[in-house]
């Protein structure tokens, strides 16, 4: 499965090339020294005021010891974007990437695509086939990020995964998380790290399952069309702040949408610019 010597040298020059665009030096981080700037990066991101790090110097001390992946991107001496994961059970070949965060400052330049290109290069490596990681399925840009720029699939959701988080960026709310898995040797997850994502297959006769409304509120569609869309709010992190109880609607919309369609064997084709996936029911919809 890891390929001949060619593909073995594409996924390292894939990486480099994602570093190099970023204008970023990415590299596996190994010291205490470095897993300070992590807990440090990760406590700026996600902790409210006064809260710890969501993670400490202590554990990735450990998962660097058992040979899990912690990587780093520096602008010049600055840690600007971290990444780790650690393996899945032994016979199933598989990570389970838990944080990745960029700095505030640094978001917009790919940073992030490049350590995650980085991971998937180190996975190979290390003779895994796959990757997975959790992701809020109501926040656009990373449902974006991840289903087309980085071609992971969908593989499950899950309601409130990791229970009531406080933090600057969850509000409160349930944590319900879409899994996906990152084949890393299929041909679509190859294009896409090379910078060459496949366009998203037309779909003409997907009908609308959960729309917008003019009030902002989510609005279901009654409808036997065996592919649908589901349609998020615009920003639903700001919707959090000023408007916490339609935030909850828009929670308990996507999972009674999206949530129960995966539940049931459904698979997510796309997602567009617009906030919207495409899903195929499959053919046991009713």
């Amino acid at each position: 499965m890891t390929g001949t010597a060619p593909s073995a040298s594409a996924h390292r020059q894939a990486a480099q090339a994602a570093a190099d665009a970023a204008g970023v030096e990415v590299r596996l981080l190994t010291t205490v020294a470095e897993f300070t700037e992590v807990s440090e990066l990760f406590q700026v991101i996600w902790a409210a005021q006064d809260e710890s790090s969501p993670v400490n110097v202590e554990t990735l001390r450990a998962l660097s010891k058992a040979g899990s992946y912690i990587g780093g991107a520096y602008d010049g001496d600055e840690l600007v974007g971290a990444c780790f994961g650690f393996f899945a059970s032994p016979g199933r070949r598989a990570l389970h990437s838990h944080i990745a965060g960029v700095s505030e400052r640094m978001r917009g330049r790919s940073v992030g695509f490049a350590l995650k290109v980085h991971q998937r290069s180190w996975a190979i490596d290390e003779q895994l086939d796959e990757i997975s990681w959790t992701f809020d399925p109501l926040i656009s840009r990373n449902a974006y990020f991840n289903l087309v720029k980085l071609a992971a699939t969908g593989t499950a959701y899950h309601q409130n995964f990791y229970g009531q988080m406080n933090d600057a960026l969850n509000g409160g709310d349930d944590t319900d998380r879409l899994l996906v898995t990152w084949y890393v040797h299929d041909p679509r997850v190859v294009a896409a790290c090379a910078g060459e994502p496949e366009p998203p297959a037309e779909t003409p006769l997907a009908a609308p399952l959960l729309s917008v409304g003019t009030d902002l509120a989510p609005v279901h569609h009654a409808t036997a069309a065996s592919v649908v869309r589901v349609t998020l709010p615009r920003d639903i992190e700001r919707l959090r702040i000023t408007d916490p109880e339609l935030a909850t609607r828009w929670r308990l919309a996507v999972r009674e949408t999206l949530g129960t369609l995966l539940e049931g064997g459904a698979r997510v084709l796309s997602f567009d610019r617009t906030g919207t996936y495409t899903i195929d029911r499959g053919e046991h919809h009713s």
